[in-house]
């Protein structure tokens, strides 16, 4: 695992800070407070401070997706924003349903303002996503706003499947990466296909991009599983285990549960059982170890990001960007965080 950031999302990462700003401006001052916070913008108080606002792959991505197309970066930054809103919307929503109190190493926005108030910002930054792109004067500024609520719907699907699984233990494999692709694959799509859109591609452009998206977001996410069991809390910003502890379907977890055999009983019986204590936690995680469930997520990692890199190939893209987005794909399947 490693740590070391891309050139590419140093590099879009101003410009899309900078929009993102000008964006926030537009919310009511209570509303750009609590946004402002969760952005790592500012302190609990409002005072400005140099923070950690995420890794903003999916807005790098969009910007990147309109050059490889042959548009300059601004083309797509009002894609590139509302992506983020978006994404954004659906952390501060998920930390609320999770009951996560902790992000990045700071206190979740419900943690700190309540529940009522983080819902209330999470609803602002989605509106205002879609007020970005339909405020575009040209004409792919709808359909991209068109493309941004499919996605946007598709996650909530996701995250609505992400939530009932909690109390099933008999999900499949196939239904957990339907699941992921709902859930992490929509939005990272939608930052292929927003960036093609709103650079003027055609159709089969756009459709390459968003394939190349959703299949990094199916990477995206079984990495993530794996971090949500095995990362280190000191860098990932979230509890040991945490993904286990509330009993999440993840990939991992699945895999181990649908492989049987003596070692999947047992994982069942455990989950079964109500709280996960920390004894009881430890073994569930030795369990997903006998059971080979970490080395397999990694593996469908390594699966959807040789697709993703598949869609890149041919004429038809710029170079440099694509150059940029293969690196950026790289460094998705070996983070650390």
């Amino acid at each position: 695992m490693i740590r070391t950031i891309p050139d590419a999302l140093v590099r879009t990462r101003p410009m899309v800070q900078a929009a993102l700003h000008r964006a926030g401006e537009r919310l009511s001052p209570n509303i750009r407070r609590i946004v402002a916070y969760h952005l790592g913008w500012s302190d609990a108080d409002g005072r400005d401070v140099e923070g950690d606002g995420g890794k903003a792959v999916r807005p790098a991505i969009t910007l990147l997706a309109a050059e490889a197309v042959g548009s300059p970066p601004e083309a797509a930054l009002p894609g590139a924003v509302a992506l983020e809103l978006v994404h954004n919307f659906s952390l501060i929503h998920d930390d609320v349903m999770d009951g996560d109190r902790e992000r990045r190493h700071r206190p979740t926005v419900w943690a700190l303002f309540g529940v009522g108030e983080a819902i209330i910002a999470g609803d602002a930054m989605m509106t205002l996503a879609q007020e970005l792109l339909l405020e575009d004067p040209r004409p792919m500024g709808h359909t991209a706003a068109r493309e941004l609520s499919r996605a946007t719907a598709e996650m909530i699907q996701g995250q609505s499947e992400d939530l009932a699984f909690e109390s099933r233990l008999d999900v499949t494999e196939e239904q957990c990466l339907a699941m992921c692709g709902h859930k992490t694959g929509s939005l990272l799509a939608a930052a292929g296909s927003l960036g093609a859109i709103l650079g003027g591609a055609d159709e089969n452009a756009v459709r390459r991009l968003r394939s190349f998206g959703r299949h990094l977001g199916l990477t995206f996410q079984a990495v993530d599983d794996v971090l949500g069991i095995w990362g280190r809390p000191n860098v990932t910003g979230k509890p040991a285990a945490s993904d286990l502890r509330q009993q999440k379907k993840t990939i991992p977890v699945v895999h181990a549960l649908s492989a049987g055999g003596r070692a999947g009983g047992e994982l069942m019986n455990l989950l079964s059982n109500g709280e996960l204590a920390d004894d009881r936690l430890a073994r569930a995680v030795a369990l997903l170890e006998e059971c080979g469930s970490r080395a397999w997520t990694l593996e469908i990692a390594d699966r959807h990001l040789e697709h993703a890199l598949a869609e890149l190939e041919g004429t038809g893209f710029v170079p440099g960007p694509v150059s940029d987005l293969r690196e950026i794909a790289g460094f998705v399947v070996r983070r650390d965080f």
